[in-house]
C-alpha cells in the first residue's frame, strides 16, 4: 500500500473519530434511566472506537511521515484509553466481565472478528533493542547458573547381561524371519509366473478380447477421475471445500511483507532525519531571528511598564520565574487586551472586598442552602449520566490539531513523506522565544527595580522584605519531607537482577503470542442472556480481556497512568485451558519481565520475615526500574489455603498472604507492574482474602464446540498434518466435548510422529487414529465446570450479578448480606 493510501485511511478514520466525539459530547449531557438503552449506547461507542483503533494502529505502524506519526500516536493512546474506560463502564453497568454485542454487530453490518482488539506493534518495535539486550543478558545468566532451558536427556538405565542377550536374540530372530519370508515370497511369485506363462502359451491369443479388456479398464479409470474432479470443483464452487493453494502463501502476500519491512527502514531513516533537523533548524533560527526576538520582547515589556504606570499610578510587580515570568502576561494577548486585564483585575479586587464584608454574617444560611439542594437531588433521583473521561480531552486535542494542520494541507511537494521544515520552525520559534524570554526577564527585572527606586524607594523596600519571607517559608516547606528507606541503596540494578535470576525468581518467558491462544467467538451469548441463561465465555472472549486488562496498559505508559487501573488479575480454570500460556503471552507481547513468586518457587528461599521483605523489595525494585513487568503467582490458591495439607507444611505456602495486599498498595499508576495469579483449584482458597488481592477474576472455560473445531484444524496443521476429506474434524470436535486445549495438543503430538507425517501422501489421516489416544485421558466433566461456576458466583462480581438478575432492591441485598455474615460467624464459633 502506498503513502497516499495510508494518508487516505488516516483522513477517513479522523472523520469517523470527529463524528463519534460529537455524538459522545451530546450523549454526555442527557441523563438516561433505561438500563438497556444505556448499555446499547455504551456498546455502540465501544465497537466504533475499536474500529477506529484498528485503523489508527495500522496507520501508525505503516506511516513514514515523522510529524504525522507523533500526532497519530497521541490520538491512538487516547482512543485506547477511551476503550478501556467504556469497558469499565459496561462492567459496572452489567456486573460481568463478558459482554455480547450480536444485535449491535448486525445493525452496524460487522462480523465478530472486527471486534478483536489489535495489539499495537509499537509496544515491541520501539523497544526492540532494549528487549533483545535484556534477553541476551538473561540467557547468559541462565546458562552460567545452569538454569537455562536445556534439552531433555533421558537417563540410560543399566540392563543385566542376560536381558541384553535376550533382547539381541529376539531382534536377530525377527530379522532372520523377515528375510526368510521375503525369500519365500519371491520363490512363490516366480513359480506363479511360470505357471501362468504355461497356461497362456497353450491358448491362442485373441487380440480383440485383449483390446476390449484394456479399453474397459481405461474408460473406467478415466470416468472415475473425471467424476472426482467435477465433484471437487462443485464443492469449491459451493464454498464447502477450500480452493486449490488456499493455505499456501501467495506471491502478493510475500511482496506485501517485503514492502512492510522496507517501509520500516524508511520510517527509521525519516525519524533520524527529523531528530537531526530539530537541532539544526533551531541553531539556524537562533542565529538569524534570535536578536530580533530579544529586541521585540524588551520593547513590549517596556510599553507594559509605561501603560501600567499611566493607568494605575504605580509600576507593576514583575511575575516570578516560578509563575512563568512575563509569559503569563503576554501569552496569546495583544497590548490592548493586557491593558483591559489590568483594569478588570482592579475592579474585581474592589468588588471582592465589598462581597467579603457583606457575606460574613450570612455563612450559616449558605450551608443550609447547600444541604437542602443536595437532599432535593437525592429525592429527585437523577438518571445515569456518562461519567467524565480522562482521555476524551487528549483525543479532542489531537483531532483539533489534525483539523488545523493536516486536514486541508497541500503535500504535493512532499511525495517521499519526509519531515516538514516549516512546522519544525514554528515549534522551535516558540522554544527559542521562551529561552530568550528568561534572559530578557532577568534584564527587565533589574530595569524595573531601578525605575521603582527612582520613583518610590520605600515601597520597593517593603516589597522586598515581604517577598523574602514568603520565599524562605516555601523553601523550608520543600526541604521538609520523609525519606524512604532503601535497604539495597548501595547495590546496582544489575546486581539485583543477577541475584533474582540466580535464585530462579526472575525467569525467561516463553516466546508465545496471544494469537497462539486459539479459539472461536461466542455466537449465542446475547440470545442466551435474553433467555436469562448465563453463557460460559468463549476462548476469544478471554483473550480479549487479557488484551484489555493486561497488554494495553502494560504496553503504553499514557494509557496505564490515566485508564482505570488494574493492578492484579486472577485466571481461574481447569488444568490444560492455557492459563500459563496467557501469562507468557502478556510478557511476549509487551516485552515485560516475568517474576515467578509461586509458593513452590519461593519455598526455602530468603527465609524469615526479614528475608521475605528483602525478596519482595528486590523484586519490586527491579520490576519498577525495568518495567513493564509481570509478577506471576502460579497455583495461587496455595497462598490463600483454608487449611494447609500436611505434605505442604514445610513449603510454607502462605508466606505471601499478608504481603500481597501491601504490595498492591505500593503500586502506583506510574508503575507498569501487573500481578497475575493462576489457579485450577480456587475452591481450596479463602475467598475474601483472595478477592481482596485480585481486582479482576477471569474464569477460563474449557473450549466449546466452535473453539474445539478451530483448535483441531489449527493444531494438526501446525504439527505437520494435512487435513483431507478422509479426516472428519467436526467428528473430532464433537467427540472431544470436555477435553481441553492441553489434551488436544498432547493427542496430536502422540499421533503425528515423523514416520506418520511421511506416510500421509499414500495414507491420509483419519479421526480414529486420534480417538484411540484420547481414551487414556480424563476430560473436564460437567460437574467440575459447575463447581467453577458456583465458586465464581460467590465472588464479589458474581454476587452482584446474581442479585441484579434476581431484581432485588439494594437495601434488601445489604440486609441479606449482613445476616449471612452474622450466621457465618456464629457457625464458625460453634465449630
Amino acid at each position: 500500500m502506498s503513502n497516499a493510501m495510508y494518508n487516505k485511511m488516516w483522513h477517513q478514520t479522523q472523520e469517523a473519530l470527529s463524528s463519534l466525539l460529537d455524538k459522545e459530547s451530546e450523549k454526555m449531557m442527557d441523563p438516561q434511566r433505561n438500563h438497556v438503552f444505556i448499555f446499547q449506547m455504551l456498546a455502540t461507542f465501544y465497537i466504533k472506537y475499536v474500529q477506529i483503533f484498528r485503523n489508527l494502529e495500522n496507520v501508525y505502524d505503516q506511516m513514514v511521515h515523522p510529524q504525522k506519526r507523533i500526532l497519530i500516536r497521541k490520538i491512538l493512546d487516547g482512543v485506547m484509553g477511551r476503550i478501556l474506560e467504556l469497558k469499565n463502564e459496561m462492567v459496572e453497568l452489567e456486573l460481568t466481565e463478558f459482554h455480547y454485542f450480536d444485535d449491535i454487530l448486525q445493525d452496524l453490518k460487522l462480523v465478530p472478528q472486527q471486534l478483536d482488539i489489535p495489539i499495537p506493534k509499537y509496544f515491541l518495535k520501539e523497544r526492540l533493542e532494549v528487549i533483545k539486550g535484556r534477553e541476551k543478558i538473561l540467557a547468559q545468566l541462565l546458562a552460567d547458573s545452569g538454569l537455562g532451558i536445556t534439552e531433555k536427556k533421558y537417563p540410560v538405565k543399566p540392563i543385566p547381561l542376560e536381558e541384553a542377550v535376550k533382547l539381541i536374540q529376539v531382534a536377530e530372530r525377527a530379522r532372520q524371519g523377515r528375510l526368510r519370508a521375503m525369500f519365500m515370497k519371491q520363490i512363490y511369485l516366480q513359480e506363479y509366473r511360470a505357471k501362468q506363462a504355461r497356461l497362456l502359451g497353450e491358448r491362442v491369443a485373441d487380440v480383440g478380447t485383449a483390446a476390449l479388456c484394456i479399453q474397459k479398464l481405461w474408460r473406467g479409470f478415466h470416468q472415475r477421475t473425471r467424476t472426482e474432479r467435477e465433484r471437487e470443483e462443485e464443492m469449491i464452487f459451493l464454498g464447502m471445500n477450500p480452493p486449490p493453494l488456499f493455505n499456501e502463501v501467495s506471491a502478493a502476500l510475500i511482496q506485501a511483507d517485503r514492502v512492510t519491512h522496507l517501509r520500516d527502514e524508511v520510517q527509521v531513516k525519516h525519524e533520524e532525519e527529523y531528530r537531526d533537523a530539530l537541532v539544526t533548524i533551531k541553531d539556524d533560527l537562533k542565529l538569524i531571528e534570535g536578536p530580533n526576538i530579544k529586541e521585540n520582547l524588551q520593547d513590549e515589556i517596556r510599553r507594559w511598564f509605561i501603560e501600567c504606570r499611566n493607568l494605575t499610578g504605580t509600576f507593576p510587580d514583575y511575575p516570578k520565574e516560578e509563575e512563568g515570568g512575563s509569559a503569563i502576561i503576554f501569552s496569546n494577548k495583544t497590548r490592548q487586551q493586557v491593558i483591559e486585564d489590568i483594569i478588570a483585575s482592579q475592579e474585581e479586587e474592589e468588588k471582592n472586598k465589598k462581597k467579603k464584608e457583606e457575606e460574613k454574617p450570612k455563612k450559616g444560611k449558605k450551608g443550609k442552602e447547600k444541604k437542602e439542594t443536595k437532599e432535593k437531588n437525592k429525592d429527585e433521583g437523577e438518571g445515569w449520566q456518562m461519567p467524565p473521561s480522562v482521555f476524551l480531552h487528549t483525543t479532542r486535542e489531537g483531532n483539533n490539531a489534525y483539523k488545523d494542520l493536516w486536514k486541508n494541507k497541500d503535500e504535493s511537494w512532499n511525495v517521499p513523506q519526509g519531515y516538514d521544515p516549516e512546522l519544525i520552525k514554528e515549534d522551535k520559534r516558540k522554544e527559542l522565544e521562551s529561552e530568550i524570554r528568561l534572559q530578557v526577564d532577568e534584564l527587565m527585572r533589574q530595569e524595573l527595580k531601578n525605575l521603582k527606586l527612582a520613583v518610590n524607594r520605600e515601597r520597593e523596600l517593603s516589597g522586598k522584605t515581604g517577598r523574602k519571607k514568603g520565599s524562605k517559608e516555601k523553601d523550608k516547606k520543600r526541604k521538609v519531607g520523609k525519606k524512604d528507606k532503601d535497604p539495597t541503596a548501595d547495590r546496582t540494578i544489575e546486581s539485583l537482577y543477577k541475584e533474582l535470576v540466580e535464585e530462579g525468581l526472575l525467569i525467561q518467558a516463553l516466546k508465545v503470542n496471544l494469537s497462539d491462544y486459539i479459539g472461536d467467538y461466542s455466537y449465542l451469548g446475547s440470545t442466551l442472556r435474553q433467555m436469562s441463561v448465563e453463557p460460559m465465555p468463549s476462548l476469544l472472549d478471554v483473550r480479549q480481556l487479557i488484551t484489555l486488562y493486561g497488554i494495553l496498559p502494560l504496553g503504553s505508559e499514557a494509557v496505564h497512568e490515566k485508564a482505570p487501573l488494574v493492578k492484579s488479575l486472577l485466571l481461574a480454570g481447569p488444568s490444560g485451558v492455557g492459563k500459563k500460556l496467557l501469562v507468557h503471552a502478556i510478557c511476549t507481547e509487551t516485552g515485560a519481565n516475568l517474576f515467578d513468586l509461586s509458593a513452590a518457587n519461593i519455598a526455602g528461599k530468603y527465609p524469615g520475615k526479614s528475608g521475605l521483605q528483602m525478596m519482595l523489595h528486590m523484586a519490586l525494585k527491579v520490576a519498577r526500574q525495568l518495567q513493564p513487568s509481570v509478577v506471576w503467582i502460579g497455583d495461587t490458591e496455595k497462598t490463600f489455603y483454608k487449611k494447609v495439607p500436611n505434605a505442604e507444611r514445610k513449603m510454607e505456602p502462605k508466606r505471601l498472604k499478608k504481603q500481597l495486599p501491601k504490595i498492591l498498595k505500593l503500586l502506583k499508576p506510574d508503575d507498569r507492574i501487573l500481578i497475575v495469579g493462576t489457579t485450577q483449584r480456587p475452591f481450596d482458597a479463602e475467598l475474601q482474602p483472595l478477592c481482596k488481592v485480585y481486582q479482576k477474576i477471569i474464569l477460563v472455560p474449557r473450549p466449546d464446540y466452535a473453539s474445539r473445531y478451530v483448535l483441531w484444524k489449527e493444531i494438526i496443521q501446525r504439527h505437520g498434518g494435512v487435513i483431507t476429506g478422509a479426516l472428519s474434524v467436526s467428528c473430532l470436535a464433537k467427540i472431544t466435548d470436555g477435553f481441553t486445549q492441553g489434551h488436544i495438543v498432547q493427542v496430536v503430538k502422540e499421533v503425528l510422529t515423523e514416520r506418520r507425517i511421511q506416510q500421509q501422501s499414500h495414507k491420509p489421516l483419519t479421526a480414529l487414529e486420534f480417538i484411540a489416544s484420547l481414551t487414556s485421558m480424563s476430560p473436564v466433566y460437567q460437574e467440575e465446570e459447575e463447581s467453577f461456576k458456583d465458586w465464581y458466583a460467590k465472588t464479589p462480581m458474581g454476587k452482584k450479578r446474581a442479585l441484579a438478575l434476581t431484581g432485588d432492591n439494594k437495601e434488601n441485598e445489604k440486609d441479606k448480606g449482613k445476616e449471612k455474615e452474622k450466621k457465618g460467624i456464629k457457625e464458625k464459633k460453634k465449630k
